[in-house]
């Protein structure tokens, strides 16, 4: 079944530091640019796509996350964390179909920021209302309709685990060169198709002369073919500048010799493309 060209969901994922923030606020700026209605989510818990997305220190540091909204978990869930203790009763399936019109923000035209935050892995409370309405966002997110979703997550496999995705047509696993790093893309792969995403790409930031080389000798030390594992290789030439323009990274989209600009732009047209899940993918 052909989708949409306006409406498309991916969940962006990867190893810490290899730069899935910076990729995120590019694509959701590009996307936007070309005429797309796209809604960036952030649920990484550091909350750096505010900051890539050039909302300004003093705009991004006053946002409060939904995981951290103790009036709206308690609205849609029945139960306060800050004031109940764990294990009270709260609604499962609780309705966030206004989740967006309430708190996502315009960062530009045809672009708004959702921040979730994730789900704390320690400290006092009931996490367990948190949880759920984070999940049931998700899940909403992913019957939306006429706009693309980037989902960007906290590093690792985690959310995989809680299928956070299931529902999003497209799964890119942003690595570098290093080692480990594509053995945390390969472990993701095999996630994202057990949950049913798919078309899961392989997306190798600050690739350089060396890069080859290196996809090739983690293969036979591995015995893990990419070609295999992915349905499609994308190599993202590495980019001083970024490290200048940081935090407001998509600023090197204004830079008309940059190859990685030049790079993220095909991306997001392939992204922006109407997809039909009959056909071959592109190499």
């Amino acid at each position: 079944m052909c989708t949409d060209k306006k409406s498309f969901r991916v969940v962006i994922t990867g190893k810490g530091g290899v730069g899935k923030t910076t990729l995120t606020s590019c694509l959701a700026t590009v996307l936007a640019r070309d005429g797309i209605n796209v809604l960036a989510v952030d649920e990484d818990p550091q909350i750096n796509l505010p900051y890539a997305l050039g909302l300004g220190v003093e705009r991004a540091a006053a946002i409060v996350p939904l995981n951290l909204n103790s009036d709206y978990i308690e609205e849609k869930t029945g139960i306060n964390p800050k004031k109940n203790s764990w294990g009270s009763m709260f609604k499962l399936n609780p309705d966030v179909d206004d989740v967006v019109e309430r708190f996502g923000m315009k960062v530009a035209a045809n672009l708004n920021l959702l921040v979730m935050g994730t789900v704390k892995q320690a400290g006092g409370g009931c996490l367990c209302a948190e949880n759920v309405l984070l999940d049931s966002t998700i899940r909403h997110l992913a019957l939306r309709e006429n706009e693309g979703i980037l989902l960007d997550t906290q590093a690792g496999v985690e959310h995989f685990g809680r299928a956070l995705s299931r529902g999003f047509s497209h799964c890119l696993i942003v690595s570098d060169d290093t080692f480990n790093a594509l053995h945390v893309a390969c472990h993701s792969a095999d996630l994202a198709r057990q949950i049913g995403i798919p078309n899961v790409c392989l997306v190798v930031n600050r690739a350089g002369d060396g890069t080859p080389g290196k996809l090739a000798r983690f293969e036979t030390e591995t015995g893990k073919p990419l070609a295999e594992l992915f349905d499609t290789l994308y190599l993202l030439p590495a980019e001083p500048r970024l490290a200048e323009l940081e935090p407001e990274v998509t600023k090197i989209l204004e830079s008309p010799e940059s190859r990685y600009a030049a790079a993220v732009t095909a991306l997001a047209a392939r992204l922006g493309a109407p997809h039909c899940s009959c056909s071959a993918p592109a190499a």
